[in-house]
């Protein structure tokens, strides 16, 4: 089994294996490729996102400066926007639901380093899959560790960092994440 095969079977790999480094490099010239584009540039902007990623639906806006750590990895429905500065490290897959918008500086991180010493600097590391459902709001500076789901109409709080699953249709916030109300009728602005 090679090390990108354990690494998306979620089993700890070596994370500077030279064929995942290799992957790095090919996205890192992609996405600073997308990154010197301008508003301008949308078609150029798309053939990117289509080379980047594993799939990207109709409609995705992803202002500059994105960075990912392989982008094939990476799966995102159509009408999503995604604000300045996000930072998805996919080592384990994620998926972004349709309608999905990111606010700025949010970040996705599928995996993490061993916590025994002897291990991390064998760079050891595991890899676990993420979900934004749809209709998801992430308020700016949102972090979502490996693991993670989140439900379908969900908005997570500015600053929060997510830790653990959060379910459809409420509001979540804090260090770590928790659930602070579902979302009602009480909350349209539009009556």
């Amino acid at each position: 089994m090679t090390e990108w095969e354990k690494m998306l079977a979620g089993i700890p790999c070596d994370d500077r294996d030279r064929q995942l480094e290799g992957r790095r490099l090919v996205a890192k010239k992609l996405f600073r490729a997308y990154n010197k584009t301008t508003d301008d540039d949308l078609e150029q902007r798309n053939a990117i996102l289509q080379q980047l990623l594993r799939n990207v639906g109709k409609d995705v806006y992803i202002e500059p400066d994105f960075i990912c750590e392989f982008g094939s990895n990476i799966t995102i429905g159509d009408h999503v926007f995604i604000n300045f500065g996000c930072i998805i490290f996919d080592c384990g897959e994620v998926t972004i639901g349709d309608h999905t918008m990111f606010g700025p500086r949010a970040g996705i991180y599928t995996t993490n380093h061993a916590l025994d010493p002897d291990e991390r600097i064998q760079n050891v590391c595991i890899s676990k899959p993420v979900t934004v459902g749809k209709r998801v709001w992430l308020g700016a500076d949102v972090k979502i560790l490996q693991g993670v789901t989140i439900g379908d109409d969900s908005v997570i709080g500015a600053g929060s960092i997510v830790t653990r699953d959060i379910p459809s249709g409420v509001v979540a916030a804090g260090n770590p994440c928790r659930v602070i109300r579902k979302i009602t009728d009480a909350d349209r602005l539009l009556k």
